[in-house]
């Protein structure tokens, strides 16, 4: 049984919290000039290199 180390959990979670959308206000403030985040990823289709 393998166990995630308290660093590889913060690098996650890190990568979970980029991955979320741009707010709305922030796509109004900018009138609509940042209409998409450009950390987002897709799961199937680009994979995480995190170390342990």
């Amino acid at each position: 049984m393998v166990k995630k180390s308290r660093a590889k959990k913060a690098r996650l979670a890190k990568k979970i919290k980029q991955n979320r959308r741009i707010p709305v206000l922030a796509i109004l403030k900018t009138h609509r000039k940042i209409q998409q985040n450009k950390f987002a990823r897709d799961w199937k289709h680009k994979k995480l290199r995190i170390k342990d």
